[in-house]
């Protein structure tokens, strides 16, 4: 069924695209160039699939870049629930994979200057990416995603900004509604040929709503530099401290109504938080062989200590060790007259956790452990992708991904007739294949069509918990090895078309056909049980286009549809779900758009002045639980912005500003899937009318 919300935003896209196409303007490069599609540079108008490329002044102007919510909302097919909740991090989805999460990334995987920062096991932190040092972020949506492993629903890769050529230092500072402070400080320089980028953090913000205190540290230094002509070197380290994030929980309907702002039901008197300190040390390689190879290799080490209090007087701490190595060849041959751009590679991950728990009063340690026990998980996989020219109009794409994922788990906790042995291990076996065709109509547009199988394991955190035999609530501590990996068939078929030197429409059609698709089973007090569900379907549409009216007014926008739902039915503990309904945590639509006024003309060298920004951010409903008896209303947010650059020589001040929710509106920015308490506390509500000021400062020394 068609509702008026969706007709709504057919209308306001196609709109757009007529906007987009008929209006001449003056000549600008939109031209980007990216390297997630084909691990290889190329331009995204060539790229044989829906890819967006996020810029370092996108990130910059969009707020206090704190959240990956603040720059990647306009790009189409990629859903960020921001939930103001610092404890649980962003729920992330692409195309609906990630949606399931109650807590951090899964089903994406995230990557860093090429290195992963998603386990084997397919979890990861949008919390990992430091914003203030990103140069650029490229989202990779559709069935060449899948190249990249176990669950690859979509890839989020950012990259580091290059050091400067010069010494020069930095410094940001934001301040914001509900005690938002952000600090950062930035040094870089190129001594010889040695690159040098440190980028140091701070954020402390009290929150909207009651118990979302939240303090953050976050360190990021990159060196780059050439042993010889041939042979480049990145190394990267990360730290990132959280010493406390307050955790206010979900809210019922009537909480939500009475009062947005306070905590969820137990929140308070159990003191739920969670506490991070994450640390990564990676380095890449890249040796050119000659102008048409080269090969690349990667290793990285890691370790996370996490510890958590929940609202059902538990507590949790896993500490984590993880690392990983990876080779890669890329080569451009000549075969039979077909050019031919090619890469082939190895890549091996191992992750190791040690989980304990226990009881809590009144938000501290209480008694002796009740759960200690060891959680493995590994990869190894093989590919191989290429793209041939196989004539002046045709180009082909083609990929194959052989993996193998493996999970162990030693429970150490004494066996007893209300605890057994948890121990067990389990091992999924996939291989992926990518097949796509392009035809270069014109130098001004591409058609192409996609296929893709791909396959998505549960994380370890999804296979820690059993439900209880004989309750409809309670959870057991116990290493769930019955759930399947998921299996899906992607069919995609895009255009790219640039109207005029000054416009670019995207546009991506999609379906999607999952078989054991893991699912939240039961939602209890901040644990999770998942199941597999024997079938689900997703159709989609994905819509972006930018113009350049004239030198000074820009549009940029993006639109979204999907119909995701259960193609089967089936029983989600003891309720029966029927075919037809909506997964639960994926808006049905989303819109996004943005007219930019500039007081210096595109394109100009060391642009300074005055920038003003006005901004609309539609979503339309999304559900709670897989019965559809839950749900929160679709929104419309519209934002404010301005930034005014002063060039002092060789370095500049920035001063920004930006009020969101402009019209103060009450919404449901996001959902906790399949809460079992009653009334469920399924709701973490949007921020109402918010601002913030900023400051940047860069100067050479």
């Amino acid at each position: 069924m068609v509702t008026p919300y969706k007709t709504n935003l057919l209308v306001h896209s196609l709109t757009l695209l007529g906007v987009i196409s008929a209006i001449p303007a003056l000549a600008q490069d939109l031209g980007e160039v990216v390297v997630t599609v084909s691990r290889s540079e190329q331009r995204s108008f060539d790229a044989p699939a829906a890819v967006q490329s996020v810029s370092r002044d996108t990130i910059q102007s969009s707020g206090p870049q704190v959240n990956l919510s603040e720059s990647l909302n306009r790009v189409p097919g990629l859903t960020i629930l921001d939930r103001q909740n610092y404890a649980q991090d962003l729920q992330v989805s692409i195309r609906g994979f990630g949606a399931r999460s109650a807590f951090g990334i899964r089903g994406i995987r995230l990557l860093i200057d090429g290195i992963p920062a998603t386990t084997p096991d397919g979890q990861g932190q949008g919390s990992s990416i430091s914003l203030t040092s990103t140069d650029h972020i490229e989202v990779l949506r559709g069935p060449l995603a899948l190249m990249y492993g176990n669950s690859s629903g979509g890839v989020i890769q950012a990259f580091s900004k290059a050091a400067p050529k010069e010494a020069e230092v930095g410094y940001q500072y934001y301040a914001g509604s509900y005690g938002l402070h952000r600090a950062d400080y930035q040094f870089g320089d190129t001594v010889g040929t040695v690159g040098i980028l440190a980028d140091y953090g701070t954020m402390t913000i009290d929150g909207y709503r009651a118990n979302s205190f939240t303090e953050r540290k976050q360190f990021n230094g990159k060196l780059g530099f050439d042993l010889n002509e041939q042979l480049h070197v990145n190394m990267v380290f990360n730290q990132f401290d959280m010493p406390l994030a307050q955790d206010p929980l979900g809210l019922t309907r009537a909480q939500l109504i009475k009062d947005p702002s306070a905590a969820g039901t137990s929140a308070i008197s159990t003191l739920t938080r969670k506490a991070v300190l994450q640390n990564q040390l990676g380095s890449s390689a890249t040796y050119t062989l000659d102008q048409d190879r080269s090969l690349t290799g990667r290793a990285y080490y890691g370790t996370r200590e996490n510890t958590q209090y929940l609202a059902s007087n538990k507590w949790v701490g896993l500490n984590r060790a993880y690392y990983g190595v990876g080779l890669q060849y890329n080569a451009h041959a000549v075969w039979s007259d077909i050019p031919v751009n090619w890469a082939a590679g190895y890549e091996f991950d191992r992750s190791r956790e040690y989980r304990q728990g226990g009881d809590t009063l009144k938000g501290q340690k209480s008694g002796p452990s009740t759960r200690s026990e060891d959680n493995q998980s590994e990869n190894s996989d093989l590919f191989v992708q290429g793209t041939a020219l196989v004539s002046d109009r045709v180009s082909i794409a083609a990929g194959l991904r052989s993996s193998s994922v493996r999970f162990v788990s030693d429970d150490y906790y004494p066996v007893s007739v209300n605890d057994p042995n948890g121990s067990g291990n389990v091992s999924y076996q996939a291989t992926s294949p990518v097949l796509g065709v392009t035809w270069h109509v014109s130098e001004n547009l591409n058609l192409y069509a996609n296929y893709g199988k791909g396959f998505e394991t549960p994380t370890l955190a999804e296979m820690a918990y059993l439900p209880k035999p004989a309750s409809n609530t309670l959870l057991l501590g116990q290493f769930n090895t019955t759930l399947n990996a998921s299996s899906s068939q992607h069919y995609e078929l895009g255009t790219k078309w640039v109207p005029s030197d000054t416009s670019r429409v995207d546009l991506a059609l999609y379906q999607i056909d999952t078989v054991d698709e893991i699912v939240v089973l039961r939602n209890s007090l901040g644990q999770n049980a998942y199941q597999n569900a024997p079938g689900t379907s997703r159709t989609g549409w994905e819509l972006s286009g930018s113009k350049q009216f004239t030198p000074h007014l820009a549009l940029t926008a993006s639109a979204s549809m999907i119909d995701a739902h259960y193609s089967q039915s089936f029983t989600s503990g003891t309720t029966p779900v029927a075919s037809g309904k909506q997964l639960p945590g994926i808006p049905q639509t989303s819109l996004f758009s943005e007219l930019a006024w500039t007081s210096e003309p595109a394109g100009a060298a060391k642009r300074g002045g005055l920038r003003l920004g006005l901004e609309m951010v539609q979503a339309g409903r999304i559900y709670a639980n897989d019965t559809n008896t839950e749900s929160a209303d679709g929104h419309t947010v519209v934002n404010l912005s301005a930034s005014q650059r002063w060039n002092l020589g060789k370095g500049a001040l920035t001063a920004y500003a930006r009020i969101n929710n402009v019209s103060d509106e009450r919404y449901v920015g996001s959902v906790l899937v399949n809460q079992t308490a009653n009334p469920p506390q399924s709701y973490e509500p949007g921020l109402p009318q918010n601002w913030t000021l900023g400051l940047s400062l860069n100067l050479p020394i």
